[in-house]
């Protein structure tokens, strides 16, 4: 596996060794010990979750106040502009944005820490993507910031209007988010 670094040290692009012939490709999506030998992290997954999206469906910017959730996520189906947003007040990296490409075609896996607001777009014209987790999903401690937000200034890479739940619709300003220390 190759790791590319991205503008924000902690989050990651894992590139797997892929093994292609005309039969089609195998590589290996997930190994523990590989992962914290290359990316130096340790933590544990407990819970992996697989999410299908329409085009143009945006979802984020999502994180978790309590129980924070770091995800390795990926795409097996169709491609996502995938993002990651630095709501760790002491970090000096704090409201910044860092973004992958995920597609099937490139096989990339993303680490998006904990202590990161997490969204996507979806590119093509549906989407699955799989992301494991390190914390359990905890409702009653999920915030949303806007997906939008001028102070962010994501360049989400779509003319189109995006296609948003109500509750990412109504995200918070990310001046007004709740943010770790």
């Amino acid at each position: 596996m190759n790791i590319v670094p991205t503008d924000i040290p902690e989050v990651l692009i894992i590139e797997p060794r892929v093994f292609e012939d005309d039969r089609g490709f195998f590589f290996e999506s997930f190994n523990e010990k590989a992962f914290a030998e290359k990316t130096g992290v340790t933590s544990h997954f407990v819970q992996d979750n697989h999410s299908r999206s329409s085009q143009n469906v945006l979802r984020g910017l999502h994180y978790q106040i309590q129980q924070p959730q770091g995800k390795l996520v990926r795409v097996v189906v169709g491609t996502v502009f995938d993002v990651a947003v630095d709501l760790r007040k002491s970090s000096p990296t704090f409201g910044q944005w860092v973004s992958c490409l995920l597609s099937a075609e490139n096989k990339r896996l993303f680490w998006v820490p904990p202590g990161f607001a997490h969204g996507f777009l979806v590119l093509s014209e549906a989407a699955e993507f799989l992301y494991k987790t390190t914390d359990y999903y905890a409702p009653q401690h999920e915030r949303c910031v806007l997906w939008n937000d001028p102070d962010l200034a994501i360049a989400w890479p779509s003319e189109a209007e995006p296609v948003l739940s109500k509750k990412d619709s109504s995200g918070q300003p990310f001046k007004t988010a709740e943010v770790f220390s």
